[in-house]
């Protein structure tokens, strides 16, 4: 295991951290209760987590800055960039945030690590700015140098988040369904207006009986992979258990949030008492069964 591996290990084991992780979710809770201000946060207005994109701008005026620093550029410019990076973290601290609250344990713990490195820059950098601004240039080129350092940290344990344990990512990514029409349930053994769950050949998926149709959804909520079986039909709507997303339960848009990623839906047909399902979707590689062999062209 690299060193870096096992830094992050520790960070995951350490429950020191936990009180850390209460304190900031009592703070963060709010953004929970406000379901627009939290839509908006965690991006389902854009069909993926929003936190990826803003930071871009931060980091990019931070790195123009100190670019500018070693090839002694124009100062007041170095200054302007540290400037307009500060205050643009500050939309990439709330969505993290947002998208952190519904995390726990090992993944809880290293949000945790990322939004301390990630403030501990923004620090750094506002006081790069304000030395800057007092004449201290030696000094303001210092703490940008370390900023980026906390900046670094902070990027290695944002992209262990994502890469190393999914936050963010859709559950149901890497899910297949049938292509061709395929019995999955008994219409007569659904209730009506109920979900229910289905298993077809290890796929776990959800069933609403209508009284003119059967939707059907994959079970594993996109968000955080909540069991919407054991959840509720709410105004028609399939909600979540765990976090109290609703989706369409006809084609799985998200109509509230937290979740941002839209539930893979199925189309269906009733056949001899029989609910028959294939994929809506078609063509995408990563729905393919696991273990499928494809050409490498």
């Amino acid at each position: 295991m690299s060193l870096p591996s096992r830094l992050v290990s520790s960070v995951e084991s350490a429950s020191a951290l936990d009180d850390v992780s209460s304190t900031l979710s009592s703070a963060v809770q709010p953004l929970a209760s406000r379901p627009l201000l939290r839509d908006a946060l965690t991006g389902r207005w854009l069909g993926h987590s929003v936190h990826p994109m803003v930071v871009a701008l931060p980091m990019g005026c931070w790195i123009a800055a100190s670019i500018l620093d070693v090839t002694r550029g124009p100062a007041a410019a170095a200054r302007r960039l540290v400037g307009v990076g500060t205050v643009t973290a500050l939309p990439a601290v709330a969505t993290g945030a947002a998208d952190w609250l519904d995390t726990s344990g090992a993944e809880q713990r290293v949000g945790v690590a990322h939004a301390l490195a990630n403030d501990a820059a923004v620090t750094l950098f506002a006081g790069s700015w304000l030395a800057r601004r007092s004449g201290r240039s030696v000094l303001g080129r210092v703490l940008s140098f370390v900023g980026l350092g906390a900046v670094g940290v902070a990027g290695y344990l944002g992209g262990h988040l994502a890469y190393g344990r999914g936050v963010g990512v859709s559950t149901t990514a890497f899910q297949s369904g049938p292509e061709e029409w395929t019995r999955a349930v008994r219409h007569d053994d659904l209730p009506l207006e109920a979900p229910a769950s289905v298993s077809l050949d290890g796929l776990a998926l959800v069933a609403v009986r209508r009284t003119d149709r059967v939707d059907v959804l994959e079970d594993r909520c996109t968000h955080r992979g909540g069991p919407l079986s054991d959840g509720a039909v709410v105004d028609g709507c399939l909600e979540c258990p765990w976090h109290a997303s609703r989706f369409d339960a006809v084609d799985g848009t998200v109509l509230a949030g937290p979740a941002s990623i839209p539930q893979p839906a199925y189309d269906t047909r009733v056949i001899d008492g029989w609910v028959e399902i294939r994929r809506a979707e078609l063509g995408d590689l990563r729905r393919n069964p696991v273990g499928a062999v494809h050409g490498t062209g």
